[in-house]
């Protein structure tokens, strides 16, 4: 069984592939699915994740058989930068493995100014590569509520504007949107400092009846209103689109592969080119 792996419902709207170094994670979100998902209790999951077992070996032995020319998200379970037993170096050894291989990969991190120890990597991937964070308030407090050992927003803000004025493609996911006006609030800030090439959109979803605290329709016209006139990049996921029906979006809006990172065919190298 191969350690990359497609993902499947909600999750495959974020990447065709998708590979998980840690079964835990630091950061202590209220709404983090991973425990449940993985039938643990949050004292099994939270805390310094050790890197699982033969990661390294498993993953070459994966590589070395299987050609990936579409993105390999680093990750659904845990969080690449948070903080880990290893303080890191499993995923600095992932991403020199990744791209010797020569594969496409985005990562999706809350782990603000530890991602740059990576910045030189991220260079070397060239277009293979796009780096990302989760934006859910600008609210200070109210992020330090909902994720008490994530970074603050105006880090990770002044990490996504470093990756992106160092030339690494950079997304903001808007999942999960809790407080619409506070998701408003960050695209417009990220407009602000044009540090974002790429928007994914959704909303949050399993928790408490989320969907009965807001007007998630308003919400997504907001959205489009801001994002539509400066021609950026924009997916809008299904968990949000299915609740404004009446709403128009366009092909690219809707097609969760439009902008996944890939290799182009007509552009394919060998190994050792």
């Amino acid at each position: 069984m191969s350690i990359i792996y497609r993902p499947s419902g909600m999750a495959r709207e974020y990447s065709p592939y998708a590979l998980n170094i840690y079964m835990g994670c630091s950061h202590r979100c209220k709404y983090c699915y991973a425990p449940h998902t993985l039938q643990k209790s949050s004292e099994n999951y939270f805390g310094k994740p050790e890197p699982r077992k033969d990661i390294l070996k498993l993953l070459e032995k994966d590589l070395q058989k299987n050609k990936y020319t579409e993105q390999v998200l680093l990750s659904f379970v845990g969080d690449c930068y948070c903080d880990s037993a290893d303080n890191g170096e499993t995923v600095r050894a992932v991403l020199k493995m990744l791209n010797y291989y020569k594969v496409p990969v985005a990562v999706l991190s809350k782990g603000g100014k530890k991602m740059l120890r990576d910045l030189d990597l991220f260079k070397e991937f060239g277009d293979r590569i796009m780096v990302g964070t989760t934006l859910t308030f600008l609210t200070e407090e109210k992020s330090k509520e909902w994720e008490p050992y994530a970074s603050t927003p105006s880090e990770r803000l002044e990490t996504l504007k470093t990756l992106h004025d160092n030339g690494i493609k950079t997304f903001a996911s808007f999942e999960p949107t809790i407080e619409p006006e506070e998701s408003l609030k960050l695209i417009k800030k990220t407009l602000e400092l044009d540090c974002v090439d790429h928007y994914k959109i959704g909303k949050i979803n399993n928790y408490k009846s989320a969907d009965k605290w807001q007007d998630w329709p308003k919400y997504l016209q907001d959205c489009l209103d801001l994002l539509r006139p400066t021609n950026k990049q924009v997916y809008y996921k299904f968990c949000l689109r299915k609740l404004a029906p009446n709403i128009e979006l366009t092909d690219a809006e809707k097609n969760p592969d439009e902008y996944v990172v890939k290799i182009n065919k007509s552009k394919q190298v060998s190994l050792w080119d």
